[in-house]
């Protein structure tokens, strides 16, 4: 009796094929599409998906003050240095500034280069932009900004606790507590994110119901300019950085995939800012540089916002015929160095800033951001994920400044 020879083809196909239908990155990619899809062809059944991208958010945010209150007083309590602390915050603020101006120089350069703003007016769609004006004239305020930002302020609280924790004397006790709390937090967020398709899904639907495809058009130049300068900032800027540390910027893109396709579909970076964490970790980066760095770089390290507000503003100056001269250039980078740091934690708070930032310039029409609101929403995504990636390498950076990442295999990792 013949017995027929195991296929081993047959066998690959099969493994491949149920490491495909397992990957959670193919169902969020799914999800995207099925929304985009119903968005677009039932525009009232995509709006009333709403409520599956906030609820997926909202549950999310739950695990984040845990997450880095736990990650920063764990980490900061097995430094057992109080100086590197020190150290790792003022290296990270630093870079922060540095990039993030770097960022804003790139977009006002693309925007005084391609001229999204030489456009016709007339037959742009307005929205209201009222309640975003209605503040312009208020002075940036550095209280406020740290009352309306909850991670910073967890930030702070567990610096507090994780440097008072290095003076307990049932330090050891309390440390092998808090890493059990650890455990049950982490292995929650992991059930979680097994929801993560259905919260794209919401997103996306109601992206593309609420506002539709065809508001791309009029804008389509702006919109274009936006997501080439992400590119150039991304792949040139950040590339080269990482390229100085012999590591690929297309190997860290691959190894947080999910993490960009769940910033691509919820429009919100904050929704992926539990799992970067944990991602990060696992890379190689310190626990102690990882809860430093990521939490105060979602405050101060918004590239993608950057890029976005200063292309903003030249886009309202161009669309209203108002030449700026180069003194007047930097300027707009100056006040944004200051003004963009209060686009963190609160929903439309990038548009404030842009008010503010426009006001203080007395030339360019504020009411111009009403052009802006119709197509927004669909820049959020680009802003986001250029967000999630510069603080992304800033944590990779910092840590290998600090000589505390463990040089790993991302593929092999990413495959756990």
């Amino acid at each position: 009796m013949n017995i027929p020879a195991p296929n081993p083809s047959s066998k690959t196909k099969k493994s491949f094929f149920h490491s495909v239908i397992t990957n959670l990155t193919f169902w969020v990619l799914i999800s995207i599409i099925a929304g985009v899809l119903l968005g677009h062809f039932s525009p009232e059944n995509g709006v009333k998906m709403e409520f599956l991208g906030k609820k997926f958010i909202q549950l999310i945010s739950i695990f984040i003050g845990p997450i880095i209150f736990l990650t920063i007083v764990l980490g900061i309590s097995g430094m057992g240095n109080l100086k590197k602390v020190g150290r790792i915050g003022v290296k990270a603020l630093a870079y922060f500034e540095v990039v993030s101006t770097v960022a804003l120089a790139i977009g006002v350069t693309v925007a005084y280069v391609f001229k999204p703003g030489k456009i016709d007016k007339a037959g742009l769609a307005i929205g209201d932009a009222s309640q975003f004006t209605k503040g312009a004239a208020e002075h940036f305020s550095w209280l406020q900004f740290f009352l309306s930002n909850f991670t910073l302020q967890v930030l702070l609280a567990a610096i507090v606790c994780g440097i008072a924790l290095n003076f307990y004397q049932k330090r050891e006790q309390t440390i092998l507590v808090l890493e059990r709390v650890s455990k049950v937090v982490f292995t929650g967020l992991k059930y979680v994110m097994y929801l993560a398709p259905i919260g794209a899904f919401g997103g996306m639907a109601y992206t593309i119901g609420k506002f539709g495809l065809a508001t791309l058009i009029p804008l389509g130049k702006l919109m274009l300019c936006v997501y080439l300068t992400m590119a150039l900032f991304v792949f040139l800027v950040l590339g080269s950085i990482l390229k100085y540390y012999k590591i690929s910027i297309f190997s860290i893109l691959r190894y947080i995939k999910e993490e960009l396709l769940l910033v691509l579909g919820t429009s919100s970076s904050e929704a992926a800012l539990p799992s970067i964490m944990v991602k990060l970790e696992k890379m190689g980066c310190s626990k102690s540089v990882v809860g430093l760095v990521i939490p105060t770089g979602y405050s101060f390290n918004l590239d993608g916002t950057s890029i976005y507000l200063s292309m903003s503003v030249l886009f309202i100056a161009q669309l209203y015929d108002v030449h700026l001269s180069f003194f007047e250039i930097l300027s707009v980078i100056g006040i944004l160095m200051i003004t963009s740091k209060g686009a963190a934690g609160v929903t439309g708070s990038g548009f404030i800033v842009l008010a503010s930032t426009l006001t203080a310039l007395h030339k360019i029409p504020v009411e111009g951001l009403a052009f802006l609101l119709g197509v927004d929403k669909f820049m959020s995504e680009a802003r986001a994920i250029t967000n999630l990636i510069g603080n992304t390498v800033a944590t990779i950076i910092i840590s290998k400044t600090e000589r505390d990442f463990t040089e790993l295999n991302l593929s092999s990792v990413s495959e756990e």
